[in-house]
């Protein structure tokens, strides 16, 4: 089983930073994939970044050149640092692990956090 517990989230004016932290517990976290994923209110959960386990990342586009998602294995914690903040970025954000990609990328992780606000204000 594996535990992840999300933290860093609050409320900005547009165009701060936040970084956001995922702890993970349980498990081998070089073995697992892991990314963000956030839901606005009325509005379907939607991928934000992507690492896999080598390392490499994806973004989503509006997020490309303003978040960067990491990872420190030996520190069992996934990061997104998140700059030049828009209010359209408001949403719950979920940190998801999964050994399996693809289910992953997809949205159907087996492992989630329970979620942590972020706010932009204009």
């Amino acid at each position: 089983q594996v535990q992840l517990v999300e933290s860093g989230g609050g409320s900005v004016q547009a165009g701060g930073s936040l970084r956001l932290s995922c702890a993970a517990s349980g498990y081998t976290s070089s073995t697992y994939c892991m990314g963000w994923f956030r839901q606005a209110p009325g509005k379907e959960r939607e991928r934000v970044a992507i690492i896999d386990r080598s390392g490499t990342t994806t973004y989503k586009e509006s997020a490309k050149g303003r978040f960067t998602i990491t990872r420190d294995n030996a520190k069992n914690t996934l990061y997104l640092q998140m700059n030049n903040l828009k209010p359209e970025d408001t949403a719950m954000y979920y940190c998801a692990a999964d050994t399996n990609f693809y289910r992953l990328w997809v949205g159907s992780a087996l492992n989630w956090g329970q979620g942590t606000q972020v706010t932009v204000s204009s």
